[in-house]
């Protein structure tokens, strides 16, 4: 089933059964590509030909496309239209209206800040889709990572499926009360504030909440801990993760020849 704090989505696929750190490794290399290496089309390629299969691959296309049509690409667009705009530097004009001037090099720049950025954010979507956070948080523990990071980690990744969950519960109790939440863009103004401050301080007691129930639990024991759930570590994931790292040390050795 599906865990309501987290963004994951129980499928049966082989990104499911990928140990978290190589599909972390796989999510930092994408980004990493996108940014370092030298090829302009790149970020465009690894978005349609690797983290659009992987979504297919991972069985969580419906919810992958639905978030990215109703989030990713509203934030895309307005950084493209903001950096082609007021991007400084550009000598060749295509478009000017009053103080708003678009040039090739500002068109140019607006494109490719946005396409990385779409490439940043969706790769860790598709983390977030096939990979339990619990699992991830295991397994750096298991790796000997420090405790607080694997937790600092782990609530990162559970804040805003956590924050959404508090929000539609505290909408719930307002609307039993008689608050109106729909309707004219006024009325759903007025209704933010009752809204905005139980949240607010509902996310603070539960952060003092997990703070003492994390204590209980001896979170700052020293010594190894052990774990009731085992996660697979092949061989070929392994080699896979430092297939990965070279390929990234060879973009950026590739930007610093080219340039």
């Amino acid at each position: 089933m599906n865990d309501p704090l987290s963004f994951y989505i129980q499928r049966d696929s082989l990104l499911h059964r990928l140990n978290p750190l190589t599909k972390l490794t796989l999510v930092i290399s994408l980004i990493l590509l996108a940014y370092l290496a030298p090829f302009y089309w790149l970020p465009t390629i690894l978005f349609l030909l690797v983290i659009i299969p992987l979504s297919f691959l991972g069985r969580v296309w419906p919810e992958f496309i639905r978030a990215t049509v109703r989030l990713l690409l509203p934030a895309i667009g307005f950084i493209f239209v903001m950096q082609a705009f007021f991007h400084p530097g550009g000598t060749t004009i295509i478009f000017q209206v009053w103080i708003f001037t678009i040039t090739t090099e500002s068109l140019s720049f607006a494109y490719q800040t946005a396409t990385r950025v779409l490439v940043m954010i969706s790769a860790f979507l598709i983390l977030l889709l096939t990979t339990h956070p619990s699992q991830l948080m295991s397994d750096f523990t298991r790796r000997g990572a420090p405790s607080a990071l694997s937790y600092i980690v782990t609530s990162s990744l559970q804040i805003l499926p956590e924050m959404r969950l508090k929000a539609n519960t505290i909408i719930d109790a307002q609307r039993s009360r008689g608050l109106e939440t729909q309707g004219s863009l006024w009325r759903r103004v007025r209704a933010l504030l009752p809204l905005v401050g139980p949240l607010i301080f509902g996310s603070l007691v539960d952060v003092e909440e997990r703070a003492i129930a994390i204590e209980a639990r001896a979170f700052n024991t020293p010594g190894p801990k052990t774990s009731l759930t085992d996660i697979p570590d092949s061989t070929s994931e392994r080699i896979l993760r430092w297939l990965l790292v070279l390929l990234v040390v060879i973009s950026i050795g590739s930007r610093l020849w080219l340039s």
